[in-house]
C-alpha cells in the first residue's frame, strides 16, 4: 500500500550538516520525498506536536530538544514508507538500534538520535498536518 509519512531531521542531524546523507537512505529505499523544509519551531509548538508524550518523563527535554534549533521536516511517500522509514531509523536508543539504521550511524544518544518519523497512519496524518497544511 502507498502511504505517506512524516520524517524529521533533528537539531544534532541539521547542526553537523548530515541532512543528504540522510534523505539519501531515503531514496536507496524507494521513498520519494514529496516536500522538504528547514523550518525552525518553538517551545509552545514542540509541546503541541508531542502532546501525545505529555504524560512521560521524557516529556519537557524533547520539546526543549526539538525546539533548540533548525529540523528539516519531510513527506515521504513509497510503498509501506511507514514501516520502512521505521526500519530505516533504527531503535530509539542508538546504542540498541541494528547496524546500518540511521540512528545508529548517526545517534548521539537516546535524546539527540537524529531523526523522528511517524509511527502509524494517524501519526503520520496528523504530524504531516502540523508542518504542511499551515
Amino acid at each position: 500500500m502507498i502511504e505517506q509519512t512524516l520524517s524529521i531531521i533533528k537539531p544534532d542531524a541539521v547542526e553537523r550538516n548530515l541532512e543528504n546523507k540522510i534523505k539519501s537512505f531515503f531514496k536507496a529505499k524507494n521513498l520519494k520525498i514529496l516536500k522538504s523544509k528547514k523550518v525552525q519551531i518553538t517551545k509552545e509548538e514542540a509541546t503541541e506536536f508531542y502532546k501525545e508524550h505529555q504524560t512521560k518523563p521524557f516529556y519537557q527535554n524533547l520539546c526543549n530538544y526539538l525546539s533548540s534549533g533548525p529540523i528539516v521536516v519531510m513527506i515521504l511517500e513509497g510503498e509501506k514508507a511507514i514501516s520502512i522509514n521505521r526500519e530505516i531509523m533504527g531503535a530509539t536508543d542508538p546504542l540498541k538500534a541494528e547496524e546500518g539504521t540511521l540512528r545508529k550511524i548517526y545517534g548521539i544518544s537516546i535524546d539527540k538520535n537524529s531523526v523522528h518519523g511517524s509511527d502509524g497512519l494517524e501519526s503520520a496524518k496528523t504530524g504531516i498536518g502540523f508542518f504542511f497544511d499551515k
